[in-house]
C-alpha cells in the first residue's frame, strides 16, 4: 500500500498539468461555440457581457491549456465562471441541475483551484518563466 501511496504523489504533479489541460480544453469549447458557432452553436453575441465572456473564455483557454501565467488566468476564469452562474443560472433556479450551472460551478472551483496549485510541471509557467 505505501508503494501505491509513494507512486501517486510521485506523480501528482502531472496530474496537475493533466487537470489543468482538460479543464483548458473544455473550457475553450464554449468560448469556440459562443464565437463561431462550433462545435455547437452559442447564444448570439448581442450583449456586452457575452461578449465579453467569449473573449475570457476564448483566449484564457488557449492561455490556460499552454500553462502561461496560470494562477492569473485562473483567478479571472474563476471570477467570470461565478458572476456567469449568478446572472445567467441561478435566477432560473436555486438547483444547479435544473438551471444548467453545475458547468460553471465545477470549473470555478477548478479554476480557482489552479491558482492556488499553479499549472505543474507540464505549463508555461515552468518551463520558460521559471515559477511554479
Amino acid at each position: 500500500m505505501n508503494a501505491i501511496i509513494a507512486t501517486l504523489e510521485r506523480l501528482r504533479p502531472l496530474a496537475l498539468s493533466v487537470l489543468r489541460i482538460v479543464a483548458a480544453l473544455l473550457f475553450l469549447e464554449h468560448g469556440l461555440s459562443k464565437v463561431f458557432g462550433w462545435p455547437a452553436a452559442g447564444p448570439p453575441l448581442d450583449n456586452p457581457l457575452i461578449i465579453f465572456a467569449a473573449f475570457l473564455e476564448t483566449v484564457g483557454a488557449v492561455v490556460l491549456l499552454l500553462g502561461a501565467w496560470t494562477r492569473l488566468v485562473a483567478f479571472l476564469l474563476s471570477g467570470e465562471m461565478a458572476v456567469a452562474y449568478f446572472l445567467a443560472h441561478q435566477p432560473k433556479s436555486i438547483y444547479p441541475l435544473v438551471n444548467g450551472g453545475d458547468a460553471a460551478i465545477l470549473f470555478c472551483f477548478v479554476f480557482l483551484y489552479l491558482v492556488f496549485a499553479g499549472g505543474g510541471p507540464v505549463s508555461l509557467d515552468r518551463m520558460v518563466l521559471k515559477t511554479r
